[in-house]
């Protein structure tokens, strides 16, 4: 989950709704750009943290002080990659692909060895799933180029990590190789530049929760306390 501390306690946003901002952005690619199986793409996009659910299946939720860990805190988890993965290989070999992607992207500098070895392993696994599907490593590495932008770019969004005043902060680089902006020229209003979507303008949502309690004494009280949680809607334009 992301942790953002305010005013007014926590504001906690899940793992699945990053995701499905990811997925909003990568909905609006301009189409010259967007690979042959592009509905996949957007799945892979929106997909691409849903092992994690805040709400059911995750113990790691809370630090030694009984706070709230953001996603930043947690160290590698082979179970969760694998859980993953396996979710993403029942849709198709073409999702599993770009997840196993962002895995590696998420840890391949590490040198742990058995994260190393790990990376090594999904290499293996890549080069198996591409030959049974018949697919390009290019086509599968620009497709991953457009879910890492997407994924960066919701990232900031999310954090609240875009600058006052009109001031620019770099995104991350697409399948392009060109470096892209992002700044808020006026409340709830973003410009990208330069601008890699289909249309002029689009609108994005998502939600958070705001917890005023700043410690718990375990993950279930936190669990609870955080599906009662009043939520509020966030709404974006970003235009050209």
């Amino acid at each position: 989950m992301i942790v953002n501390y305010q005013e007014d306690g926590w504001q906690i946003i899940s793992q699945r709704a990053h995701g499905l901002l990811s997925g909003q952005i990568c909905f609006y690619w301009k189409h010259d750009f967007r690979p042959e199986r592009w509905l996949e793409t957007i799945i892979a996009t929106t997909e691409h943290d849903d092992v994690f659910n805040e709400f059911v299946n995750d113990d790691n939720l809370l630090n030694e002080n009984g706070g709230p860990v953001n996603f930043k805190m947690r160290k590698f988890d082979e179970d969760k990659c694998e859980e993953l993965l396996q979710l993403a290989l029942s849709k198709s070999r073409y999702i599993a692909l770009l997840t196993s992607q962002h895995i590696q992207f998420l840890y391949e500098k590490e040198t742990d060895k058995h994260i190393v070895a790990y990376c090594k392993k999904l290499k293996t696994w890549d080069g198996k799933w591409r030959k049974e599907a018949g697919l390009d490593e290019k086509e599968i590495r620009t497709a991953y180029q457009i879910l890492e932008w997407c994924d960066a770019l919701s990232l900031l969004i999310c954090q609240n990590q875009v600058p006052p005043e009109g001031r620019k902060i770099e995104i991350s680089q697409g399948p392009d190789n060109q470096q892209y902006e992002l700044w808020s020229p006026q409340e709830s209003v973003l410009r990208v530049k330069p601008w890699p979507f289909d249309t002029d303008s689009f609108k994005i949502h998502f939600e958070s929760k705001t917890m005023t309690q700043l410690k718990f004494d375990n993950v279930i009280a936190f669990r609870e306390k955080l599906k009662d949680a009043p939520v509020q809607f966030h709404t974006y334009l970003i235009s050209k």
